[in-house]
């Protein structure tokens, strides 16, 4: 790709981003559509976590990343920090994969 190209997207997001606040000044987003917007961002992370996990070459597959990203969930939810959440997901996985046959 092309200096040029990455330079023309780059200034196409920054104006995308900046078309926000210019447009909409100093007025707030219905109530609605506010909750829908402070949601998106974890619904398009969640949504990523999953499609990377659970599928290789457009199919559906479980393996030890599937058991790494499940001990995160519960380390999470357990209230851990998140040093030891990524810590534990890592060393599952990695049990996993060293067990026989895996």
């Amino acid at each position: 790709m092309s200096w040029a190209a990455i330079l023309a997207l780059a200034a196409g997001t920054y104006a995308m981003k900046a078309a926000g606040p210019a447009l909409l000044g100093r007025r707030r987003l219905p109530a609605g559509l506010e909750r829908v917007a402070n949601l998106l961002p974890v619904a398009m992370f969640a949504a990523l976590v999953v499609v990377e996990t659970f599928a290789e070459a457009g199919e559906l597959t479980v393996d030890a990343r599937a058991a790494g990203v499940g001990a995160a969930a519960v380390t999470a939810w357990r209230g851990a920090p998140f040093l030891v959440v990524v810590a534990v997901a890592m060393a599952v996985a990695a049990a996993v994969r060293a067990l026989p046959g895996a």
